[in-house]
Parts: C-alpha cells; structure tokens; sequence
C-alpha cells in the first residue's frame, strides 16, 4: 500500500510539471516567430541551458554496487534551478530590412514580459517580445533502477504526456543508462565505494505549426561518483561528471515570409560537480544534491528500494 501510494504521487508530479510546460511551449512558438537567426538563438538560450543542466542531475547517489544479486529502487527525483539577472536579457538587432538596423537589450525567453519597441524611418516601429518572466525551472520524472551482474546495474525515466490539445502536442522523457562499480577491484574493504557512469536522455518538448516536434533535446552524462555509508543512515557522496546536451528548435517564422521552417541548434559540453547526502531508512530513501556548473542546479527526491 505504502508503496503503491508513493509511485502514484510520484507519477502524478511528474505528469503535473510537464503538463505545466506545454502551454508554454505553444506560446514561445509565438514569441520566437518575430525572430530569425541569432536574434532566435539569444532569446531562446537561457531554456536550453537549463533543461540540459536540469536532466543531467538527480542521477546517481550511493556508488555502492553489489557483484551479484537483485537490487532494484524506484525513484522519484526532483531537478530545478534558478535563473541570474544575465539570462533574463540578451542583445538583439532589428530584422526584416528595418532602418535604421539598431540594436536593444531585450528580454530572453525568462525575461521581463514588457514588449521593447524601437522607432526607425518614416515612423517605423520594430518589436522585440517580451519573455515569460520566469524566476526558475523544475522537471521531475520517476526512474528505475535495476543490478547488479558483474557490478553492474541499469537505469531507466521515463514519462509521456499527452496533452490532447494538436497545437501544444506531446511532452515525453526517456532516458537509459549505465553504471559500473569500480571499487570491487579495490578488496575486500574498500576505503570508499567509487562507480563509472554513462546516461543518455532524449526530451521532447511541443509541437510547431508544421505538426512536428517544437524542441527535441539530448543530453550525455560521462561521470564518477564516491560514496561513504556512516551508520546508521547516512551516506554522503560525490560525483565528477562531463555533460553535454544538444537542442533542436523547429519553428515558422513571421519575419521572412517563407514556408520552409527554420531549424535552431544549441549544443554545449560542460564539466558537473555534485555533493550531496542521502538518508537510508529501510527500503525508503530520501537525498538532497547541489550540482555546481554553468547553471547551477539542486535535485534532491525520494525513493524505494532494496
């Protein structure tokens, strides 16, 4: 029972906070139809920042992998951070022939809702949208974890959504990975528990005019963790991780008047820390983590286990 009601509340927030991401998805389509280019590619950079920073935490915690036996958990990870002052705006130039070209600061996609309106020849206007004031961003999705054969264990996430609505499409999640226990080749007692680690998550995000997906996401994790079990509940633990995500952004564009949609890219590779704790109370677990990057991010969740 005490288990059945944890999966369905972890079920439940994970369905709720993606749901909450599709409106907002349909939205910024509109936003970004003013742009083109690298106008485009400032405005919508905070988002990807963030979602590759978010889907890469909240991974792994204890490094200690048993040589054989069943092991499985059922987690419930919660990934967010907060945006600084320097992701709310970006400099933009005006498009579509406006004269005189000029540039302004003008909000990104987490910025001030305030439209910036510039003047130009023969009392011309040029509009750059305002963003969606937002302050942070937090996914979460249920992940499964399963081992161990020769120190060795598997992950899954997985969530799909669908919102039932064509203009804002479907949200999914699905991740895989691996970890392998180092420490087993280290004695009998090893001073601490140390695993190698690789996860794969591809995310999908809306739905543009054309029917096609509005932002498909990939992110790579490479990493390292170490973890120290002090009875009788505590286990500290680390992790050195190189991270790297692609975006892909499809959209039709108001500015140049054609059909063909235009196709954004955002790539970047980056080094992770992590630190945390989690406390092992019985088959039930909790844990809290700070991720220290190029956006710093917090996870912390729950999970059940053996």
């Amino acid at each position: 029972m005490v288990f059945s009601h944890v999966f369905r509340r972890g079920i439940w927030s994970a369905v709720l906070l993606l749901f909450l991401a599709a409106p907002l998805s349909a939205q910024v389509e509109d936003h970004i139809a003013a742009y083109t280019g690298e106008n485009a590619t400032g405005y919508l950079n905070p988002l990807a920042g963030a979602i590759g920073a978010t889907l890469n935490s909240g991974l792994y915690r204890s490094a200690r992998i048993p040589g054989f036996g069943l092991t499985i958990a059922l987690e419930f990870p919660v990934m967010g951070l907060y945006f600084g002052d320097d992701d709310r705006t970006f400099t933009a130039t005006t498009e579509a022939g406006f004269t005189p070209e000029q540039t302004a600061e003008a909000p990104t996609v987490v910025g001030d809702t305030k439209v910036v309106i510039v003047d130009g020849d023969g009392g011309t206007q040029f509009a750059f949208p305002g963003g969606f004031d937002v302050g942070s961003f937090a996914i979460t999705a249920p992940q499964l974890r399963v081992g161990s054969v020769f120190g060795t264990e598997a992950m899954i996430r997985f969530v799909a959504v669908k919102v039932g609505d064509n203009d804002l499409g479907d949200i999914s999640l699905f991740g895989l990975g691996f970890r392998h226990s180092i420490s087993q080749y280290m004695g009998p007692i090893p001073p601490v528990d140390l695993a190698a680690s690789f996860f794969w998550q591809s995310f999908k995000m809306g739905e543009n005019e054309s029917g096609e997906d509005l932002s498909k996401t990939n992110t790579y994790s490479f990493g390292l963790q170490a973890s120290k079990h002090i009875p009788p509940i505590l286990t500290p633990y680390t992790g050195l991780y190189y991270n790297s995500y692609t975006m892909d952004v499809t959209y039709e564009s108001e500015v140049t008047g054609e059909e063909d949609p235009i196709d954004l890219t955002f790539d970047d590779g980056y080094i992770q820390w992590t630190i945390g704790i989690e406390l092992n109370l019985a088959i039930l677990n909790a844990f809290v983590e700070y991720n220290v990057s190029s956006y710093n991010s917090l996870a912390f969740g729950l999970g059940l286990g053996f």
